[in-house]
């Protein structure tokens, strides 16, 4: 099983940006010494109580230029917002100067206010998501870009550098949405999901017809999956359920706030069931959030949650969210992520 941290470079309260990209960084860096798999970096725009990380690409390039092992994952790159041929040239270089360590996940995100503040319409992001998705893997693997679309038309364009991977570095899709997981499946590639709220047993049907349309294709092997979760451990059971409350519901007080906007804007009021996500989350206590899709205890505890996991669900790996909220003390993300690294880690690999 693959372990990874997924890390948003969360803004700290009353603290400067400056302490919160030292913080991130010196987590980057027990991560690489402590034998983490892989740092999976957010993409987040336009909330400066929440993140100060806009640019994945640009934190990878100083990811890969401060390690040697580790490998440096996007999560998510959102595809709809980007320029093709500049996304694809921009990721080739973090893959070149890392020496082949950057795995491309990418997504549509689920702000429809960042499309908004972009000027770039969220009923269109679909669409825009698999022509930018087309063309980057096109301009990684071919030596030009011939592509007609709705959104873009390119002629004979060569793009350098190409990704040192060959023929290109893994790509990761997100998954929020039902119909998205057949048309993974159906493409081929491995699969993201974002565990938050209620069972992670609701996950099996769609990671099923993951599986059967990846089967149905012709493609290689089961089809990958791997489990973004809010994970916390620490040295005590009492510990690991007090030491991150605060954070969580914090979180979760977030997001319902999120979906209440996004269900105001125009055109999304049906998407993606926001509306029923909306209602699970408004009521939702502490102790009920630990019963769901969260990983939180000793390392013994989320060693057993974890494996009941791979055993229901087959997934091939997780991103660990060590600090959902942003609100956990870096000493404490620290001790969490060393012990995810050294106890829990060792007994799946």
């Amino acid at each position: 099983m693959e372990f990874g941290m997924f890390h948003q470079f969360p803004a700290l309260p009353g603290r400067s940006e400056r302490e919160a990209f030292e913080e991130a960084f010196a987590q980057i860096d027990a991560a690489e010494r402590w034998g983490l798999d892989v740092m999976w970096l957010a993409e987040l725009h336009f909330d400066p109580q929440r993140s100060v990380l806009s640019a994945p690409l640009s934190i990878a390039s100083a990811v890969a230029a401060r390690t040697n092992r580790i490998k440096i994952g996007i999560a998510v790159q959102v595809l709809p917002l980007c320029h093709p041929l500049r996304i694809a040239e921009e990721g080739a270089t973090v893959d070149q100067i890392s020496g082949g360590r950057l795995i491309f996940g990418v997504g549509r995100s689920g702000l429809p206010r960042t499309y908004e503040d972009y000027g770039v319409s969220y009923t269109e992001s679909r669409d825009r998501f698999v022509e930018v998705l087309d063309i980057v893997e096109q301009a990684w693997s071919q030596p030009a870009v011939c592509y007609e679309g709705k959104y873009y038309n390119f002629k004979n364009i060569t793009v350098a550098p190409k990704p040192l991977q060959k023929p290109l570095p893994p790509i990761r899709i997100a998954a929020a949405s039902p119909d998205t997981y057949p048309q993974v499946g159906e493409r081929g590639l491995p699969i993201f999901i974002n565990a938050r709220y209620g069972s992670f047993s609701e996950f099996a049907p769609e990671i099923s017809k993951y599986r059967e349309a990846y089967a149905a294709a012709g493609h290689p092997g089961h089809g990958q999956v791997y489990l973004r979760v809010p994970t916390y451990l620490a040295e005590t059971e009492e510990r690991a359920y007090s030491e991150p409350q605060e954070s969580l519901m914090h979180f979760y007080h977030e997001q319902a706030q999120r979906l209440r906007d996004s269900l105001s804007r125009a055109g999304t009021r049906a998407i993606e069931g926001r509306a029923e996500r909306l209602k699970r989350i408004e009521n939702l206590t502490y102790d009920e959030a630990l019963t769901g899709q969260v990983l939180v205890g000793t390392p013994q505890m989320v060693t057993d949650r974890l494996g009941a996991l791979q055993d229901e669900l087959g997934i091939d790996g997780i991103l660990a969210e060590l600090n959902c909220g942003g609100l956990v003390p870096h000493d404490r993300v620290m001790t969490a992520l060393h012990l995810l690294c050294e106890e829990v880690m060792p007994r799946f690999h």
